[in-house]
């Protein structure tokens, strides 16, 4: 008895509707994960290999899916379409450009790309400059020094001995790129790399230009200024367009990238476009109220302590935060954590007072009060009706 084969839809693991893009990136994977040369010795994932590329062979041709969907396997059964073995699929186009991919992988060369010998844009340089807090909030300018390759004057860039010019790669006949034949078990596979010989450009320079040794460029140490915007943070990078790399065959130059680091503060710290800092006040002000100074990025500021503040008591200082990337006319805020400071070196009289403020005040110290003498009221006892009164208030 014949044994029943699965659905195709099934063996990539994609639903009846997906797109030609989902179908190829399930056999992709598949392929990858049960190839013989994978798993050799491996019976069940050359089976499971099998079973994969004879659903994608069906699957990826828009007229053998409008059929399996119409009649399933039977439209391609006694030699209805090709389906019943090997012999009958197509393994050149997209599906000899996935095999490529994979051989690639497999004899190590990653992942096979069609060499291109026409006019391509030049690699990005990457930098990085470091600024101080305050260098972000108002925005800089710094100076880098950087090695930058310029086209040789002396040979135009074609990197040939002036007189001379470079002559077409006879391995690759000036297409910049190879055809390797490699046997599988199914079946020859083309595999499209870079030739050798002229790398990829599709010319070989027989007589190298003296000053640039065949490269066609010159490298020079430049000064290059960057402007550092208002608002940047810490990790984000400028791009200075047209300070890469020298592009190939005539190609644009890539970009500079800076990457702007930025130093910690010691008393500031940011979130998005907001400032979050901590300032200490006294328990008389924090009781009491009265005005402290707080400094900002903008400098010092006055502000008003309400009377009987708890600690970590958060404030808020409206537009004094980080001016935004996006659109300059907007700033954060700076939130302001006030914590009442404890004083640790107490005169004895004002560790007397406190005590006496304590009895006052509910006795949280527990102390014994059998037998007190009355005591004659101090600065403490004052200060605790000044605070009732203001409290009842």
């Amino acid at each position: 008895m014949a044994e029943t084969k699965r659905d195709y839809y099934e063996v990539l693991g994609v639903d009846k509707n997906a797109d030609d893009s989902a179908i190829k990136s399930a056999y992709r994977k598949l392929a990858k994960k049960y190839h013989p040369d994978m798993n050799p010795g491996d019976a069940e994932a050359e089976k499971m290999f099998k079973e994969a590329s004879e659903a994608y062979a069906i699957l990826s041709d828009a007229d053998k899916r409008r059929k399996y969907d119409q009649f399933g396997h039977a439209a391609f059964e006694q030699g209805g379409g090709g389906a019943g073995g090997f012999s009958g699929f197509d393994f050149g186009g997209d599906m000899g450009d996935i095999f490529g991919d994979i051989f690639g992988d497999i004899f190590g060369g990653g992942r096979s790309r069609r060499a291109n010998n026409g006019p391509m844009r030049g690699a990005d340089i990457r930098a990085s400059v470091r600024i101080s807090f305050e260098e972000s909030v108002t925005g800089c300018e710094k100076e880098l020094e950087l090695t930058l390759k310029d086209e040789c004057e002396k040979c135009s860039g074609t990197g040939a001995k002036p007189g001379t010019s470079p002559q077409t790669c006879s391995k690759c006949g000036g297409k910049g790129q190879v055809i390797y034949t490699q046997q599988s078990l199914f079946g020859m596979v083309q595999n499209v790399r870079p030739c050798p010989d002229c790398n990829g450009t599709g010319k070989i320079i027989k007589e190298k230009c003296p000053d640039c040794y065949g490269t066609g460029y010159i490298s020079n140490r430049k000064k290059i200024s960057v402007t550092i915007p208002a608002g940047i943070d810490n990790g984000q990078s400028i791009r200075i367009r047209g300070k890469g790399e020298p592009g190939i065959n005539g190609g644009p130059r890539g970009d500079l990238l800076v990457e702007v680091m930025v130093s910690r503060h010691p008393q500031f710290q940011r979130q998005d476009i907001d400032i979050f800092s901590t300032v200490h006040i006294s328990f008389p002000v924090a009781a009491l109220g009265g005005t402290i100074r707080i400094k900002t990025v903008d400098g010092e500021v006055e502000y008003d302590v309400k009377a009987g503040t708890q600690t970590d008591t958060r404030v808020r200082l409206r537009g004094k935060g980080m001016p935004s990337l996006r659109n300059k006319s907007v700033r954060g805020d700076h939130y302001v954590t006030l914590v009442i400071q404890v004083p640790t070196n107490l005169s004895k009289d004002a560790k007397e007072a406190l005590r006496e403020y304590d009895m006052e005040s509910g006795n949280s110290l527990n102390q014994k009060v059998e037998n007190a003498k009355p005591k004659k009221k101090g600065f403490m006892n004052k200060l605790k009706e000044t605070l009732d009164e203001a409290l009842d208030d």
